[in-house]
């Protein structure tokens, strides 16, 4: 905590060096999911907006006493950044005392949403994946695809991945981390060769105005587990009975948004429901789940304060007058 006479800057070279785990991640979105069934966690719907020339603007909102945070995250997709050498996605996060309001932190949003995304999927894979996990398919090969991999090689016995995408220059990067890990890597081109089979199946796809359904959920074998980030955009929503059983991350935020992830009566629960034991996750090894997300305020929060108190640890950061 500061003194409100300055915060600090955490760039995403500063958070990529604090070598954040994927149980420190898990054990952090966690411990706010019990706080706020406690009632001493906070988080409010997302918020978004879409101009009609293709951009998604978005903001999430979460807060707690402990730690004793309040996080705002601001985050813009524009598909034309590219064409100016910019990443599709850009966000930041601030951090502020949740009791004074006295800034904290500004984080790079970039980090956050890619650790805190593979962060809520490790938590739901926890419960819902069978553990001898070992065959990972990615429809989807970027910043996304790059964490999750790592998360759940750290989870599971990981011995393959398939990679499926639209940019071949991901795929390639994907394949040569995953090679770097020891993992066998086998671009595919198509679709439901790379989903055929697989133990896990990581869907990333970067949102777009015109993308149309292409997987279909009755691709998965029995007992396989779906981490769907994308808003389920790429997947025929129509084959979701095929799923044995879908969580999503809040309920409460679905209740309240117009664009549903899935129909009602496909939703088992939400992430809150898994970590508190009211939920179950798989009842039988045959059985298809998947995890459908929007990105629960939560996991923004919990990894902004991880990090935030690991920088302060080491003595990171850069220091910036308020």
């Amino acid at each position: 905590m500061n003194g409100g006479g300055s915060f600090l800057y955490l760039s995403e070279d500063i958070l990529c060096g604090l070598d954040v785990t994927t149980l420190e991640a898990v054990d952090a979105i966690e411990h706010l999911i019990r706080g706020q069934a406690e009632a001493v966690v906070w988080s409010a719907p997302k918020a978004v907006v879409q101009p009609p020339d293709g951009r998604y603007l978005m903001a999430t909102l979460s807060a707690a006493d402990d730690p004793p945070f309040l996080a705002v995250k601001s985050l813009v997709l524009n598909p034309d950044n590219p064409d100016h050498g910019l990443p599709q996605i850009n966000a930041s996060v601030t951090l502020l005392d949740s009791r004074t309001g006295l800034p904290a932190a500004v984080l790079d949003g970039n980090w956050v949403t890619a650790v805190r995304t593979a962060g809520l999927s490790a938590v739901a894979a926890k419960r819902m994946a069978r553990p001898d996990s070992s065959v990972a398919a990615f429809i989807g090969c970027g910043v996304q695809a790059q964490s999750h991999l790592r998360a759940f090689a750290d989870l599971y016995p990981l011995s393959e991945i398939r990679a499926f995408g639209r940019g071949r220059k991901n795929i390639d990067a994907l394949c040569m981390t995953a090679t770097a890990l020891g993992l066998n890597a086998v671009p595919c081109s198509d679709a439901r060769d790379a989903v055929t089979d697989a133990d896990l199946v990581i869907s990333s796809v970067t949102y777009s105005a015109g993308l149309e359904p292409f997987l279909d959920a009755g691709w998965l074998k029995p007992g396989a587990f779906a981490a769907v980030t994308d808003l389920a955009a790429p997947w025929d929503k129509t084959s979701f009975d095929r799923f044995d059983r879908i969580v999503i991350d809040d309920l409460e935020q679905e209740a309240s948004l117009p664009n549903k992830l899935a129909t009602p009566e496909h939703i088992t629960g939400d992430l809150s429901g898994l970590v508190l034991g009211e939920v179950s996750g798989r009842e039988a090894e045959a059985e298809r789940t998947a995890f459908i997300f929007r990105a629960h305020p939560l996991g923004d929060l919990a990894l902004s304060a991880l990090a935030y108190g690991k920088a302060r640890e080491q003595g990171l950061g850069t220091s910036i007058n308020a």
